[in-house]
């Protein structure tokens, strides 16, 4: 997978992906980072801890959150790109559904675009991560960040999942994005409850037949707060195990906050698994 110039080898080991939210609202982390400097010295901990990919957020998806705009998305996430692209030799990724957010993320350093709308928050978006030749993550979410979590249903979740992701990879490939630059995430906690993330993560197979690299983010989430009745500070070991599980299910990429726990956690997986 080559994404503006740098390539992601897929297959042969779990790629970790260290969450960075530049927000004061996040559900786990907001105001950790806002600091340029923090936020550097964060992303290099984790890629010292492992990370291959940073995933920079700088507008909060958490259940009820409200929309930034557009200035303010890129007055959180610009100047954190351009730093860690000028100080850390490592892929970024950007959380962002808006193109024009996407476009000048790109053109500051980043290297994918990840998409919690799948391309229907806004229809330019293909267009951008085309002419950019960026790598584009597909996530599945019912509703948005506000109102998701106002009781979804489905009558078959994984298949109404991989239709949905379905027809974004082909809007996505119609606009010109190459076959082998895209990732698809089935959304956990976007628009589920917890026996709907449940079902997701013991169905993950069945996400193979859209011959995608698979990415699964459990980190920290509400889910494994309601097994364990636990705050989320205090998630690492629920997420670990949420992860171990996902990678021998067919997980290319994990997307967490906590790096060291789940690197190690996932090389002991690969070498079981891969």
């Amino acid at each position: 997978m080559n994404c503006r110039g740098k390539s992601l080898t897929l297959g042969l080991h779990t790629h970790v992906i260290g969450i960075l939210n530049v927000t004061p609202d996040s559900f786990s982390d907001g105001g950790c980072y806002l600091d340029v400097e923090q936020a550097v010295a964060h992303a290099e901990l984790m890629v010292a801890e492992g990370a291959t990919l940073i995933d920079i957020g700088g507008e909060s998806s958490r259940p009820g959150a409200s929309p930034v705009s557009i200035n303010e998305e890129l007055a959180r996430i610009l100047p954190v790109i351009r730093a860690i692209a000028d100080t850390v030799d490592v892929l970024l990724s950007v959380d962002t559904y808006k193109a024009e957010v996407a476009r000048r993320a790109l053109e500051a350093g980043a290297h994918l675009i990840n998409d919690i709308t799948a391309l229907r928050g806004d229809p330019t978006m293909a267009a951008v991560v085309s002419e950019m030749e960026a790598g584009l993550i597909l996530m599945h979410m019912k509703g948005t960040p506000r109102t998701m979590q106002h009781a979804p249903q489905y009558n078959d979740i994984v298949s109404e999942i991989c239709d949905s992701l379905q027809k974004s990879i082909e809007t996505a490939e119609s606009e010109g994005i190459t076959p082998d630059r895209i990732i698809i995430d089935p959304g956990i906690g976007f628009g589920k409850t917890t026996e709907h993330n449940l079902e997701i993560l013991k169905r993950l197979s069945e996400f193979r037949r859209l011959h995608k690299p698979l990415l699964i983010g459990t980190s920290r989430k509400s889910f494994i707060g309601n097994i364990l009745n636990l705050p989320v500070t205090e998630r690492v070991e629920g997420t670990t195990a949420t992860v171990c599980w996902a990678i021998a299910h067919g997980a290319d990429l994990v997307r967490v906050h906590d790096v060291k726990a789940n690197v190690r956690a996932a090389r002991i997986t690969d070498t079981l698994y891969r």
